[in-house]
């Protein structure tokens, strides 16, 4: 007897079902189905019966559900118990000796007023790179977000003093940097009080040359010198124009990346005829790219045709270890070696080497 055949008499000619006989009828129909789903529950729990075609719809979402549940306890369990391995925080005179001959010293500012195009993971990873490589380097992180100080691995909470202190409490950079963060690396911090600098500035007396003071009396002893900037066109960014030597521009592949150039180097251009007579452009970096796409094809040809021989030949890929890379407080010649991240990096820091 099938579950709806109690329900199929058919009444005598000319008699109808009366509304409580149906009422009647579609409550034992509802117990009858719902007996069953327990039944079908039960020998699935008891017995790990497949469940029967009626309860498949039903314990198919419940058991998605519970999944997600469980996924997201792990998740979170996993975080809770992973820490970010912070490197311990030393005084500058606990620096380990430089064994040869430091040469010129160029400041860099790695600037691009556009954010996400990748200013911070090339001024950690290039750092890095050429650390590696034998070069004493230092890394300005003049971003009020800290980017830079964090994908070191410092814990910005028990920074005693940071680049907002050289630039408006005259603290000299040697009380400042942190040496050692990596091999041939050294760190001047950033923190969130860098953010109040851009209004803090505007009374200073020579507000456009407090960076270049600070930073001024370490040639000779760094090989490179890289400023982080942050994403804007303010003060900090036109003490990181004052300070450099040469500019190195970071363009994401993608279009929009493009349209912010023109009023960068209109900028520079200014900074230029009036406070840096020696200012010029190092080299542009095409970052974030992806050969599988002929947006980022496009965007190489059009940065390449636009700057002629200035264009880095190496072009940092997108990857996801590049993008994990930060909150393991490595930079990828660290953390993952033997990658197309680490690679490109590499490359381009024999480039930066051979440009002189």
């Amino acid at each position: 007897m099938g579950l709806f055949d109690g329900f199929k008499k058919k009444p005598k000619a000319g008699e109808s079902l009366t509304k409580e006989q149906i009422e009647q009828a579609e409550k034992q129909l509802e117990e009858s189905y719902t007996d069953r789903l327990v039944y079908s529950a039960e020998n699935i729990i008891e017995q790990k019966e497949a469940p029967t075609e009626e309860t498949a719809e039903v314990f198919e979402e419940v058991d998605e559900s519970a999944l997600d549940e469980v996924e997201e306890a792990d998740t979170e369990a996993a975080s809770s118990q992973e820490e970010i391995p912070y490197k311990e925080i030393k005084s500058y005179s606990e620096k380990a000796p430089v064994t040869r001959v430091i040469g010129q010293t160029k400041i860099i500012s790695i600037i691009n007023q556009k954010g996400g195009v990748g200013k911070s993971t090339t001024a950690v990873n290039l750092a890095a790179a050429l650390g590696e490589l034998g070069r004493q380097v230092l890394v300005v992180d003049l971003d009020p977000q800290g980017n830079t100080s964090s994908g070191l691995g410092i814990e910005k909470s028990k920074i005693e003093y940071c680049v907002y202190d050289a630039l408006l409490n005259d603290v000299p950079l040697e009380e400042i940097i942190i040496p050692d963060v990596c091999p041939g690396l050294d760190l001047v911090p950033a923190t969130i009080n860098l953010a109040g600098a851009e209004v803090e500035l505007v009374s200073e007396i020579a507000r456009e040359n407090r960076l270049k003071d600070a930073v001024g009396r370490f040639r000779g002893k760094y090989d490179y010198i890289f400023i982080d900037c942050p994403p804007s066109l303010g003060l900090l960014t036109i003490n990181a124009f004052v300070a450099a030597d040469k500019l190195l521009i970071p363009i994401q592949c993608e279009f929009y990346a493009l349209e912010g150039v023109t009023k960068l180097l209109d900028s520079m251009k200014r900074v230029k005829s009036r406070l840096n007579p020696t200012l010029d452009i190092f080299g542009v970096l095409l970052t974030m790219y992806d050969g599988r796409t002929i947006l980022s094809k496009q965007v190489a040809a059009e940065v390449k045709n636009f700057f002629g021989k200035i264009v880095f030949e190496t072009l940092i890929p997108r990857t996801v270890k590049l993008s994990e890379a930060p909150s393991f407080g490595q930079p990828i010649t660290q953390y993952d070696p033997n990658g197309k991240g680490a690679q490109s990096y590499v490359s381009l820091a024999k480039e930066v080497i051979a440009r002189g």
